[in-house]
């Protein structure tokens, strides 16, 4: 009924509200959009209008058209650890914090993730991705989002996965696109600064949310993470969209990269702030070695970057120095951004 009363008489509705409000699915009632202009232009007051959407996409392309340079834009990703630490919701298993992933719903509403997670997707494909005209064979989009799943932690290979699944490589690119614009995934670029090296310059596949890369990859319940091929890779996935939502959360530009040259010296998080460059490197083994410590030695050296400015996040529970190099339990990445999040 709201949703009738906005497109047959889009003035008389918004001047029903006088006070904040709070408009959810906003892209489907495109209309009221050039009435806010106006609204806002008269009334310059920031805070009108919430506009919130899961069709991120179609809200944001309608927004673009007609609320350009009106607008903050605000990136609701699944919970980040702190935000579960707070609420008092965080798994000290990381295998079931895999599984389960962060999506509030499975937390306040205490859903079966085999459960959720089918309906999300059922639900994202006929809602989300049949909107789009371009993707019109909804089961091979899913079979598609499964290889994905499949090469987590892993540079992509545009035309490797359209030989798999029987499409052109502008289509995978397509695809992927859609991915990212709905917040399912994302890609991590290389980071560029030569070094007399040379670089790899495909980017790296992450989910957002490894309860739902989980699922895709046909797991059932958390105790088959521990043995599965792609537990490191799962490991090193959560971490990864753990920076990245911590970045969102601040407001932060999102330059989180990757490093690794054509020898085969890799490091997984290359964070660039204004300041430094800070190297991170991933383990998922719960028991901590120097070995774990040889890619940062070699990349700080070769960067000429000062040691203190590298971190190696691990598997265990201890936090601590050694040889100059911060070591940092998964439970406490949140202390990478510690002076700004606690505020």
């Amino acid at each position: 009924d709201q949703r009738q009363r906005a497109l047959s008489d889009p003035r008389g509705f918004l001047e029903n509200y006088k006070n904040p409000v709070i408009i959810d699915e906003a892209q489907l009632a495109p209309e009221l959009f050039s009435y806010i202009q106006g609204i806002v232009d008269e009334e310059m007051k920031m805070g009108r209008f919430i506009l919130t959407g899961s069709q991120n996409f179609l809200l944001l392309e309608r927004l673009s058209q007609s609320l350009a340079g009106r607008v903050a834009v605000l990136k609701l990703l699944p919970l980040n650890l702190l935000e579960m630490k707070r609420a008092d919701i965080i798994s000290r298993n990381i295998n079931q914090l895999l599984f389960c992933g962060c999506y509030p719903a499975l937390y306040n509403r205490k859903i079966d993730p085999n459960d959720w997670y089918s309906h999300y997707l059922q639900t994202y494909l006929e809602r989300d991705v049949r909107s789009l005209k371009e993707i019109s064979n909804l089961h091979a989009f899913q079979k598609f989002m499964q290889l994905c799943a499949g090469r987590v932690g892993q540079m992509v290979n545009l035309s490797e996965i359209g030989q798999e699944c029987g499409m052109a490589h502008n289509t995978v690119k397509a695809w992927i696109s859609v991915l990212e614009a709905s917040y399912i995934l994302f890609l991590l670029k290389p980071y560029h600064e030569n070094f007399k090296k040379r670089l790899i310059k495909q980017p790296k596949l992450y989910f957002y949310d490894t309860g739902l890369a989980c699922h895709l990859l046909g797991l059932e319940n958390f105790n088959q993470i521990q043995t599965h091929p792609l537990r490191g890779a799962l490991f090193e996935c959560f971490v990864v969209s753990e920076l990245m939502k911590q970045r969102m959360m601040l407001g932060q530009r999102e330059n989180i990269y990757y490093w690794r040259d054509h020898s085969g010296h890799e490091i997984d998080v290359i964070l660039v702030n204004a300041d430094q460059i800070n190297g991170v490197e991933i383990k998922s083994s719960a028991t901590f070695s120097d070995s774990m410590l040889k890619g940062l030695d070699y990349w700080s050296k070769l960067a000429a970057n000062p040691i203190e400015n590298t971190t190696l996040i691990y598997c265990g529970d201890e936090q601590f120095t050694h040889k100059g190099i911060a070591v940092l339990p998964w439970s406490s990445i949140e202390t990478l951004n510690s002076e700004h999040l606690n505020n």
